[in-house]
């Protein structure tokens, strides 16, 4: 009785936290589940520290996880799948996910492409050297030993 008497007492006033959460967090979870939030916070520890290496888990919903991998993990993954959504589902304490949609395409935070080495170019002296040598294998070699050279300084 007395539940409902400050219920009927107090309609406008303050509500308990637990009746907010629901409402503020389902806009959050529909675009991300809770459960694809948690796997690619744990990912490494998931699949471990080669796989998550050259994968990244980019999106689950509908039981399906969508999976980035760079280059030939791809057909890897392929032929893992079932003891991979196993390990998943283990981790998760649930089967919420039932298969594995496998991209290519560059992981998130992979490094850039390492820059072009500038081009080498031989002090004169040392140039009009090697062009006062004969033609032949010993100037082609003396000319990439000196280019190897220069191009460490």
């Amino acid at each position: 009785m007395a539940k409902d008497a400050e219920d009927r007492r107090f309609p406008t006033g303050p509500l308990p936290l637990g009746a907010l959460i629901p409402r503020l967090t389902r806009p959050a979870f529909k675009k991300r589940s809770p459960a694809g939030a948690q796997l690619m916070a744990d990912w490494p520890s998931v699949v471990g520290p080669a796989l998550a290496a050259v994968t990244a888990p980019l999106r689950l919903s509908a039981g399906t996880l969508t999976l980035a991998c760079a280059g030939p993990v791809a057909m890897e993954l392929q032929h893992m799948a079932v003891e991979l959504i196993g390990r998943i589902n283990a981790h998760l304490g649930r089967v919420a996910v039932e298969r594995l949609l496998i991209v290519q395409q560059a992981l998130p935070g992979a490094p850039a492409a390492p820059p072009r080495p500038k081009p080498v170019t031989l002090p004169d002296a040392l140039a009009a050297r090697i062009a006062a040598l004969p033609e032949g294998e010993l100037r082609e070699a003396l000319a990439k030993l000196a280019l190897g050279v220069y191009r460490k300084r």
